[in-house]
């Protein structure tokens, strides 16, 4: 391979000329051969038999050409960028200019590489973290869960649904007096007043009898996920089987021995403050973590190309459609359980990858900066977790391009480390409302006309 020309297109654009030599090219065209010779019919010769020049000259001398320029292509390519020390960010655009046996074949390759970054006073950004206190409230919260969860739910024969409830019902939906699909269903479960059913619907359930038969109507909303349904009236016929009513256990220590280790309710109540406090801890940390990304990037000064924000939303959106795929849901369903479309979908991703793609330049930036160093311990270290979590042998996953990525990912890890060790974090300070004193009954004051009228009034009932 021969690096011919380096040339600037434009701003973050360039264009490489690179060459293949007659050598490469002719040991390129001749494997092709040997693959592909024994598909190739040539009469007079047995399959997979016929020398190349016949075959060439059958089917033309060009026949081999296009998959030995494919086969040299990338490792040609990839030369060509560490020689020309660029940094693509987007799949090259790729033109063939010459092909021949004598002089092997040349390419343009036109490709859009990473922008000069400026990241300026990334030490010392103030950042507030979240308060981890945990107040009584929020243990009474957790316990109060717990209750829940072991609630018990009685049946209520001799009195009309209320709202918080759970009711056992049949009903089938009717539009312009047809039913329509997925509005039936027997045996359903429902607590009023949980928001489960569109508005309108659980409210008119309040007041019903077991086994009476009633109707509900309601309006579906326009913002509805079935097309078909959106703003659409509709009635319900409603069948009422059963009332049930949700029994809250007694916290005591009784309860607490048989839901948990603990023997007391104070002893758990400390074993539960504990966790919040872990779980807060945790909670903060991202959250700090998510404010220093952000205050990152926008120290970011670049022409950063639109490429990169295009593939940062592509990567993103295809994640969540494999995440939704182990759900066992494609991509279109959601998008039509959701009422929505393409469009909105890479609108929803945009923010994120607009901070993401900021983000990651300011931290390789700062890696340099730094001067970071990553240790051929620290790429092992790398290397044996991948080989368990993959269960395959490191000797099988190793090759340059997976350290390159390894050392490169480590860099930018201790590039936000050094951001966070230098920030000036502080403590978001959660303020308790403020409880109105209590007011002194204020004394009425009397005029001396009404202490005249008093006095005047005393002397009257003493002399009778």
């Amino acid at each position: 391979m021969k690096l011919v020309k380096t040339t600037d297109v434009e701003k973050n654009v360039v264009e490489l000329e690179i060459s293949v030599p007659a050598e490469e090219f002719n040991a390129a065209v001749n494997a092709v051969y040997t693959k592909k010779a024994a598909q190739i019919n040539v009469p007079g010769f047995r399959k997979g038999k016929a020398p190349r020049k016949i075959i060439e000259k059958m089917y033309g001398e060009s026949i081999f050409w296009d998959d030995a320029v494919s086969a040299l292509y990338p490792t040609a390519y990839e030369d060509a960028v560490r020689e020309a020390k660029i940094q693509p960010v987007d799949r090259a655009d790729v033109e063939v200019t010459s092909v021949s046996v004598a002089d092997g074949f040349t390419f343009k390759a036109k490709v859009t590489v990473k922008p000069e970054v400026s990241v300026n006073e990334y030490k010392g950004l103030i950042v507030a973290k979240k308060s981890t206190a945990v107040t009584e409230e929020e243990v009474d919260t957790e316990l109060k869960g717990y209750q829940t969860r072991n609630a018990r739910m009685l049946d209520i024969d001799d009195r009309e649904t209320q709202n918080g409830d759970t009711v056992v019902f049949d009903f089938e939906g009717f539009i312009d007096g047809k039913p329509f699909d997925g509005g039936k269903a027997e045996g359903y479960t429902l607590k009023l007043g949980s928001g489960q059913f569109i508005p309108g619907f659980e409210e008119q359930m309040v007041g019903k009898k077991i086994d009476e038969e009633f109707s509900v109507n309601v309006t579906f909303p326009e913002e509805y996920h079935a097309k078909e349904l959106k703003g659409q009236p509709a009635e319900f016929k409603i069948k009422l089987h059963n009332i049930k009513v949700e029994e809250l256990p007694e916290i005591n220590d009784d309860f607490i021995k048989d839901i948990s280790d603990f023997d007391t309710v104070d002893a758990f109540r400390e074993d539960l403050k504990k966790k919040v406090a872990e779980r807060k801890e945790r909670d903060a940390d991202a959250d700090l973590n998510d404010k220093l990304s952000q205050a990152v990037a926008d120290l970011v000064i670049a022409d950063i190309p639109a490429c990169m924000f295009e593939n940062e939303i592509n990567a993103n959106l295809q994640g969540f459609e494999n995440r939704m795929a182990s759900q066992g849901i494609s991509l279109q369903q959601y998008l039509e359980i959701t009422g929505s479309n393409m469009e909105d979908m890479r609108n929803m991703f945009k923010e994120r990858a607009d901070r993401d793609v900021k983000l990651r330049l300011a931290l390789e930036k700062i890696a340099e900066l730094e001067g970071i160093i990553i240790e051929d311990s620290e790429v092992d270290a790398e290397y044996e977790k991948f080989s368990k979590e993959m269960k395959t042998p490191v000797e099988r996953i190793k090759n340059d391009a997976v350290t390159e990525k390894i050392i490169k990912e480590l860099s930018i890890d201790k590039a936000f480390e050094c951001v966070k060790n230098n920030a000036i974090i502080t403590e978001e300070t959660v303020v308790e409302p403020k409880k109105a004193p209590a007011r002194k009954p204020r004394k009425k004051k009397t005029s001396e006309k009404q202490n005249e009228q008093q006095e005047v009034a005393t002397e009257e009932k003493a002399t009778e």
